[in-house]
């Protein structure tokens, strides 16, 4: 986790959506999210939570599970092993569970809700199902799971049960010889307990003795008669479930791949009802996405705040305007309007809905941050080296596409000063064309801004009869030392130095006379205006991926994997093979494929917003032998040769 997701509290949010997830693998998913960059892929998630939070409210929550051993399961049976009782167990409960989704998916499908469409990718599997329980319960093989086994554990158990009575009766004939009135196992054998001095007086083995010595445990001679017939029997028993649960295992090693591709399904599942579910709790809103460099928040709230003390937030940044000043009272929520703004961008970039009544929300190549927790005075000086050195890093990455936050610019240091270093920041703000937000208290800084194009100020309401911040953002107005030294000492160019004395001491400096500090100021004045300007070492950040706009012909026709309406039937079904010189198409219905002429279909969602541009249509329309044989084909050389209809 960066430094800006810190700073927002991401994991904090984090780990409330992880909460929401089923499986392991999505939770550790969710933790190494980062802001999508590639629009449309950002699209699809954001389409994919919306449909997830449309299911949850349409027909209750999934029957999700966690599968977590079943891919190391399938892993055994590649490696030639067979599967446990309780692994066959485990298999049988992920196909019961898989059962169950698809019969929840199935109703999401008669709402067209797109999402419910992954029931097509999950396999029921029931005759596995049904085997498995027909020979397994908690952990065990059953007797009935064969003939032959029932017969040995018949055997075995009348033999066990001479066992005991030979014992018995020895024990009855001789009580003064024994320690205890009861047979008891030792090692394996049926022995009872006999008093050591007395060993001679029964006849059989010494099989073990007590911690003390003084009781013997022998195993009668008219009980070891029986013991080679119940470990023949056992071993007899043994062999059986063995050979059954190879049998078993090769049962569930044929639906291999269609176990595994239950368990990529899922967990996709798991996901997108994560993030809707999260959605759901929040009263999330689905952002519309702008290519334009502009954020524009209705009624937003900070997600990590109670929802009735919040007070919305209404937000505006984007066109002629790149920058916005906040000014106003301490604890007047200056900062929380800041992280406000920034985590519903990044929670967008996440493919998440945002705490806000209306969203459009442009993408950002990169969130930085400079927020930090107040001071005492006799820290200002770390505290103000460690803010320039945050803000050098921020300005060497900052770009376009970039969004920047900044908390009490120009803070912890001799107000003059800090208000000209302000000034000399948001300068560079200015020329990268980032949109950035910043939180002042410098008169100046206001003035400033409400003077240079580009830039607005805004102000925190607060009562002025009851003393009190009313938490509310009103924007288009603006709100009631060795600091350049240290700056310059941790690498701020000559040219930003140069700008921040202009703006502390004023343009005519060469005129002013006065104390020895002044004398000072006016010399790196001049220097700085005889020295070349430097500029920064820029860092390299990823840019955002646009998508290539489609231009589809008017008689460009049906393509692979659109939705479609089926008349005169109104059946809703997906192009599977696109239209011939006749124009005639395949539409694959409730399972099954047909051929239609176009003229008797009507489009209903385009496969673009259903699928991502790499989606693996063999999944939807090629049968589980196709794609085994394919998967085959491609790690070795195979005499089928798969043959499309």
């Amino acid at each position: 986790m960066n430094q800006e997701e810190k700073v927002l509290e991401i994991d904090k949010i984090k780990r409330e959506w992880s909460d929401y997830a089923m499986t392991e693998t999505v939770k550790r998913k969710i933790w190494e999210m980062v802001p999508i960059l590639s629009e449309s892929e950002l699209i699809f998630r954001l389409r994919e939570t919306t449909e997830a939070k449309k299911l949850l409210e349409t027909c209750g929550n999934p029957p999700l599970v966690t599968l977590e051993g079943v891919t190391e399961i399938l892993k055994t049976i590649e490696q030639g092993g067979y599967l446990q009782a309780e692994q066959l167990e485990l298999i049988r409960n992920a196909l019961v569970a898989v059962r169950r989704l698809k019969s929840y998916l199935e109703r999401g499908k008669m709402q067209q809700i797109s999402l419910a469409y992954y029931e097509e990718n999950l396999s029921e599997l029931q005759d596995v199902e049904e085997e498995i329980e027909a020979a397994v319960l908690h952990g065990a093989v059953m007797d009935k799971a064969s003939v032959k086994l029932q017969d040995v554990r018949r055997k075995l158990a009348r033999c066990e049960e001479k066992m005991r009575e030979k014992a018995d009766q020895v024990i009855r004939n001789n009580k003064k010889y024994m320690s205890d009135s009861f047979s008891t196992f030792r090692n394996g054998r049926l022995c009872i307990p006999v008093k050591k001095e007395y060993k001679y007086k029964v006849a059989g083995a010494v099989i073990d003795q007590s911690t003390t010595g003084s009781t013997l445990f022998i195993e009668p001679s008219s009980v070891a008669r029986y013991y080679e017939e119940a470990e023949r029997l056992r071993i007899e028993e043994e062999e059986e479930i063995i050979r059954i649960l190879y049998t078993l295992t090769a049962l569930v090693g044929a639906a291999s791949e269609e176990i595994r591709q239950n368990v990529r399904t899922i967990e996709r599942l798991d996901f997108a009802f994560s993030k809707g579910k999260w959605s759901l709790e929040h009263e999330g809103t689905e952002p519309k996405l702008l290519q334009e460099r502009k954020i524009c928040l209705t009624d937003a709230r900070h997600p990590l705040l109670e929802k009735e003390s919040c007070v919305p937030l209404q937000f505006a940044i984007g066109g002629d305007i790149r920058g916005i000043v906040i000014t106003g009272p301490n604890t007047g929520g200056k900062t929380v309007a800041l992280k406000t703004v920034a985590l519903c961008c990044m929670l967008m970039q996440f493919g998440m809905h945002v705490p806000c009544r209306e969203a459009e929300i442009c993408m950002c190549s990169n969130f930085l941050c400079d927020i930090g927790d107040g001071q005492n005075l006799s820290e200002n000086l770390s505290t103000f080296s460690a803010h320039i050195t945050n803000v050098l890093e921020i300005l060497k990455r900052v770009g376009a596409e970039s969004l920047v936050i900044m908390d009490e610019l120009g803070s912890g240091t001799d107000p003059q000063e800090g208000m000209g270093i302000a000034v000399a920041i948001l300068e560079e703000l200015k020329k990268s064309g980032a949109l950035f937000l910043v939180t002042t208290h410098y008169p100046e800084v206001k003035t400033y801004a409400r003077q240079e194009q580009g830039i607005e100020n805004a102000r925190m309401t607060f009562d002025r009869e009851n003393l009190k911040p009313l938490y509310q953002m009103v924007i288009g107005e603006a709100g009631e030392s060795c600091a350049l030294h240290i700056a310059k000492r941790l690498g701020m160019p000559k040219h930003m130095l140069k700008k921040a004395m202009e703006a502390a001491y004023g343009i005519n400096l060469k005129e002013r006379k006065g104390s020895a500090d002044e004398v000072e100021i006016q010399q790196t004045f001049l220097e700085m205006s005889r020295a070349e300007q430097e500029s920064l070492e820029k860092v390299h950040i990823p840019r955002i991926q646009r998508r290539k706009a489609v231009h589809k012909k008017k008689d460009a026709g049906f393509q692979i994997g659109d939705s479609v309406m089926v008349y005169p039937d109104q059946k809703i079904g997906i192009v599977c093979e696109p239209a011939n010189e006749k124009g005639v198409l395949r539409v694959q219905v409730k399972g099954k494929k047909i051929r239609i002429n176009q003229k008797r279909i009507r489009l209903l969602v385009p496969a673009e917003q259903l699928y991502p541009e790499d989606y693996d249509f063999s999944i939807v329309f090629e049968t589980a032998e196709h794609r085994k044989l394919r998967h085959d084909m491609e790690r070795k050389y195979v005499e089928e040769v798969i043959y499309h209809e």
